[in-house]
């Protein structure tokens, strides 16, 4: 899907606040080997299947390369999720673009070790924060509070309850029906950063299902300590076009407000959906229309802000 990569520059600053890497050669990434994962929300996805390292979103992103980058952890094995840390870690000393340039790590919140793994996390100077996949329901019609294992889970939240004191924001990947729970969780932990992943996951693109996101957004917008990335905006089967995607971009930053929305790629699971140059073309074309310092906020310094880059 790089067919027009070459014909598409961009030099212009900017932050990929959304990417991973992996080595399936040399590390285990059980939903990349032998697992798979039922309804990935893009359908197929064998063509993940494959070592993806810096010099690989070099050559996806030549003409428009970000300037600095945020891994976000990718699944490696859990039961050794800072031997991931470790090996990003080395990875950025050897990559000739530096990349990435800050982490989010894994740590199971809600793991009686969880204390550990995350003092250990926190020990390594690019790590920024942590992600760890609450429970979500798989739809609007079965969405529960109350699970084990969900934002509302008392041993979920004493895991989450541990992050202000070593410094770290959270990144949540929750679909947006599951948002209310986000937001009394940000209301409850006021001076941690969370920051919504993939743009709250918009896949109902019905009238009703736009409805339900763009107020689920707004309820989760207004706790102060809550950020965005958008990202994630493919849908399965269908290509990834400015049509369908500029009007929820345009939402989004409304709602949060130009200084707490960052560009992000998802890459490589996006190129799933589009070329690089695809998503960001889209996201500079919703953009296109604010002034100049505000894009700057939506492309490079609300991330490098918010992860502590500079």
């Amino acid at each position: 899907m790089n067919s027009m990569d070459s014909v598409f520059t961009f030099d212009e600053p900017f932050v990929d606040a959304h990417q991973h890497f992996w080595n399936l050669a040399l590390h285990p990434y059980p939903w990349l080997q032998d697992e798979t994962v039922p309804n990935f929300r893009y359908g197929d996805y064998s063509a993940l299947r494959r070592n993806y390292l810096p010099a690989d979103l070099a050559r996806d992103t030549r003409g428009h390369a970000p300037a600095l980058t945020v891994h976000i952890e990718a699944e490696w094995e859990r039961s050794d999720p800072v031997a991931e840390t470790r090996w990003l870690t080395a990875l950025a000393l050897a990559a000739t673009e530096g990349w990435p340039s800050a982490i989010v790590a894994h740590a199971a919140l809600d793991r009686d070790d969880a204390p550990e793994v995350l003092a250990a996390q926190a020990g390594f100077a690019l790590v920024r924060g942590i992600r760890h996949k609450p429970v979500t329901a798989t739809s609007s019609a079965t969405a529960r509070r109350g699970l084990a294992g969900s934002m509302d889970d008392a041993r979920w939240r004493r895991g989450y309850a541990l992050l202000q004191a070593h410094g770290l924001s959270f990144d949540l990947q929750a679909p947006w029906w599951n948002l209310d729970q986000a937001a009394d969780l940000a209301r409850d932990f006021p001076r941690t950063l969370l920051v919504l992943n993939h743009t709250g996951l918009p896949s109902d693109r019905s009238d009703e299902g736009l409805a339900g996101w763009r107020h689920a957004l707004e309820g989760l917008a207004a706790q102060p300590n809550t950020a965005i990335k958008i990202s994630g905006l493919g849908q399965s089967g269908l290509p990834w076009t400015e049509q369908a995607n500029v009007p929820l971009v345009r939402d989004a930053v409304a709602i949060f407000g130009a200084g707490r929305c960052m560009f992000a790629s998802n890459f490589p699971v996006d190129s799933l959906v589009a070329d690089y140059a695809t998503i960001l073309r889209g996201f500079l074309a919703a953009i296109a229309d604010r002034p100049a310092p505000q894009r700057r906020q939506l492309l490079h310094d609300n991330a490098v802000r918010f992860y502590r880059l500079g």
